[in-house]
């Protein structure tokens, strides 16, 4: 069974692709794809390292080892892995604190995290993360990295810019005078072109369009201003290499929050890409295959001296667009990187660091989707205060934090909406003959019925209905046919309430139970606490139980309480 489990939802999803046939027509597809995607790749790889405090070859060496592993194995045709900038403020708070082997054991366990993730089927889970939530963070971290830009944008003189959203406003506001003309005209003109060549020409890659015209600007006019080889002192013309990582439990403790966030960051992101290039092509992606694929690159990536990886949804559609067919186009996307580190390193050298703080900018301007934001805030008012309190705390506190709050928030208005979709509701005492006479029966049966999910949103509900403050009725009916699932809080509040109608003189009476709810209260003891003869198949036989336990009528035959009858029993009646 397990083998069978393994067979059908880990399969990469370049082996059922080229299982189907590969020709030269569809390498041909994608291997104009992957090249083309491959220099897209290139100035958003770098921007992304540089922005997270790392260096700009480790945004390459993040590109080929995860984005390699995450095209051979991954489930879904289309995905393009790599740096992205949903990691660029968890990734700098980490190296900050931790420094970049903080990092490494950070990545290592949510890599670890992602893997069982995968194998256990949790990508259905990550669906559930409700989009206010997904949407103040993302917004929350477009505004970070836009601010975290500033200084290279400006070509402002800081030597330190402070790790806190409001220390780095004001550090860099402080620090205005001391802008950079040359880094100015850069950042804008690289922005310009940016937006042009999306407007007028489409199918070229912007970004490197932009830091072309940018990089030959700075070279041919001598400007200036910093660039990565002044910074960096340039990037190195070799391959990843494999490194160690040292571990220690006490590390690992504290690393462990953040292990966390990537790993839901990462799965969240890779999904979503996953979905977006299904959308676009038709096809389905494997999530679980996705999320395995994932854990490997990122403990990879790791290993190798790179940062954090995950689908990359612009990268990905750029894949899409240019015609790509299979995983193969991924792969080919990472030896374009390759070639561009191993021949291209000193051309490199000469981008400015202003150009790439514009290409993070635009890409910022993306990920905020400020028009959904906005939409958002005319939602239900619960919808966007969760909205509002993500957003808040990813600017203001720490995306960790922003990241659980959100999702605890959002369980409780979910939860909160779902009591309200139960009821418990007082029912007329009826059988098949008609109702029973008010006179002789007001005040000595009470019936009620409860509708909905039983669960611990409403459980507490549940028991004040129950509570009768006069006397208490002879006969408590509780009408259960409306009840698909329970759980045990509500369980715990059904036997509280019959046990204190019993110590008050009253009988419980089960009626009209499913067959998945009688199975769980058989095990749970409820059955066995009411007493089998007074467990009914529907609610006349219900009604009928209660008249027998008065005394108006008595039963000969006992109703059958073995489990929920698809008809009513069959009763004998005989007059006292």
């Amino acid at each position: 069974m397990l083998s069978n489990y393994f067979s059908v939802n880990l399969v990469p999803a370049l082996w059922t692709t080229l299982r189907r046939g590969y020709s030269l027509n569809k390498l041909a597809r994608d291997l104009g794809a992957g090249v083309t995607v491959g220099i897209v790749a290139l100035p958003l790889a770098m921007a992304f390292a540089i922005a997270s405090g790392a260096t700009p070859e480790q945004g390459l060496f993040t590109s080929m080892v995860a984005g390699f592993i995450i095209s051979a194995f991954g489930g879904s045709r289309f995905q393009i892995g790599g740096p992205t900038g949903a990691f660029v403020v968890i990734v700098a708070s980490v190296i900050a604190r931790h420094g970049y082997e903080g990092l490494v054991v950070t990545m290592i366990l949510a890599g670890i995290l992602l893997v069982l993730m995968g194998v256990f089927n949790f990508g259905q889970f990550l669906r559930f993360i409700p989009y206010p939530v997904i949407t103040g963070f993302t917004t929350g971290i477009a505004l970070l990295i836009v601010t975290t830009q500033l200084k290279d944008f400006f070509g402002l003189g800081l030597t330190a810019v402070p790790s806190d959203f409001l220390g780095r406003i004001t550090a860099c506001a402080e620090a205005l005078p001391t802008f950079t003309g040359a880094a100015v005209a850069i950042s804008l003109g690289t922005l310009a072109v940016m937006i042009l060549v999306r407007r007028f020409i489409p199918r070229l890659p912007a970004h490197i369009v932009g830091i072309s015209l940018a990089t030959a600007a700075t070279w041919a006019l001598n400007l200036p201003i910093e660039t990565i080889g002044s910074h960096f002192g340039g990037i190195p013309a070799e391959l990843p290499h494999l490194q160690y990582p040292a571990f220690s439990l006490a590390t690992v403790r504290t690393l462990l929050p953040e292990s966390l966030t990537i790993a839901l960051l990462a799965g969240i992101e890779s999904l979503l890409s996953a979905v977006v290039a299904d959308g676009m092509t038709g096809k389905r992606h494997n999530p679980s295959m996705e999320l395995v694929a994932q854990g490997f690159a990122n403990i990879a990536s790791a290993l190798f001296g790179g940062i954090p990886a995950t689908g990359a949804i612009a990268r990905t559609a750029t894949n899409i667009r240019a015609g790509a067919y299979s995983p193969v186009s991924g792969i080919i996307h990472v030896f374009t990187l390759v070639a561009f580190l191993m021949f291209c390193s000193k051309l490199l050298y000469h981008i400015p660091l202003a150009s790439l703080a514009a290409i993070l900018t635009f890409v910022a301007w993306d990920m905020s989707e400020l028009h959904r934001f906005k939409r958002l805030l005319r939602a239900p008012k619960a919808d966007s205060l969760v909205l509002l309190i993500t957003f808040s705390l990813t600017v203001f506190v720490d995306l960790t934090v922003a990241v659980q709050v959100g999702v605890v928030l959002a369980a409780l208005l979910f939860m909160k909406r779902m009591s309200e979709v139960g009821s418990v509701c007082e029912l007329p005492v009826e059988e098949e003959g008609g109702a029973l006479p008010a006179p002789d029966y007001h005040g000595r049966i009470a019936s009620y019925e409860v509708e909905g999910p039983f669960f611990f949103g409403m459980a507490q509900r549940f028991i004040d209905t129950m509570q009768f403050t006069r006397t208490p009725p002879e006969v408590l009916i509780i009408k259960l046919s409306r009840v698909q699932h329970i759980d045990a809080t509500a369980i715990e509040a059904l036997e509280n309430v019959i046990r204190k109608a019993q110590r008050l003189g009253s009988t419980v009476v089960l009626a009209d139970i499913t067959e998945g709810v009688h199975r769980v209260l058989c095990t749970m003891g409820i059955k066995a606490l009411v007493g089998q003869e007074n467990v009914c198949a529907d609610y006349p036989s219900a009604v009928f139980r209660a008249k027998c336990l008065i005394g108006e009528r008595m039963c000969v035959e006992p109703v059958p309480a073995s489990g929920p009858a698809r008809r009513a029993p069959r009763l004998t009646l005989t007059r006292p």
